[in-house]
């Protein structure tokens, strides 16, 4: 099976798409952004790019990745393989997503937060990562946050900048990070506070 890519997509110059492709109606590839200096764009085989994606230069993308319907993919991230991204989420520039991350509809993650192996992002999850929003110098000191292994990220979270959810953890829907979270806890509540640990749930 060859690739199979709509003629109302748009792809811009310096993108390799692998074997294998399905990149669905009105998708956009490769969009130069600000500086843009010929940086490659690379997407993976057996990726699938559903309707109305765009994603910007200089993402370079792994195997068997998955968008919904209008992600938006800014530019110069690293993308594993078996990355999905759902439909309406927003990923901004120079972030890192590590294999095997789940991101579900319309999450927003900003500029260099790290999502590392396996770890799962729900509905509705906000990043953050300027402690003060447009104050001066806020740009120069944004601060991403870390998700490590295979942590749960429940719908409607928010987290703050900076922060960083350790190995397996769990973090219950609608809750505020706003401090570190210990590998294998369970933390919900606005901010959000350890109630227990993963090894105790009953699955």
């Amino acid at each position: 099976m060859g690739n199979r890519i709509s003629s109302t997509v748009i792809i811009h110059s310096h993108v390799e798409i692998g074997q294998n492709v399905i990149i669905e109606d009105y998708c956009i590839i490769g969009v130069p952004f600000g500086g843009y200096n010929g940086e490659k764009t690379i997407i993976g085989d057996n990726s699938i790019i559903r309707s109305h994606t765009v994603i910007y230069a200089g993402n370079i993308i792994g195997n068997n990745f998955q968008t919904g319907n209008k992600a938006n993919i800014r530019e110069l991230n690293s993308i594993g393989d078996n990355v999905s991204i759902g439909t309406l989420s927003v990923i901004e520039h120079h972030v890192q997503i590590d294999n095997n991350v789940r991101i579900h509809s319309q999450a927003f993650i900003p500029e260099y937060s790290t999502l590392k192996e396996g770890c799962w992002i729900g509905p509705n999850v906000v990043f953050t990562n300027a402690l003060y929003p447009n104050s001066k110098n806020a740009k120069e000191n944004l601060q991403g946050a870390t998700v490590e292994e295979h942590a749960i990220i429940g719908a409607n979270c928010t987290i703050l900048p900076g922060i960083r959810i350790k190995q397996r953890s769990l973090i219950g829907a609608g809750s505020v990070v706003t401090k570190d979270v210990s590998k294998r806890s369970v933390v919900v509540g606005n901010p959000a506070r350890p109630i227990n640990s993963i090894d105790e749930l009953p699955y």
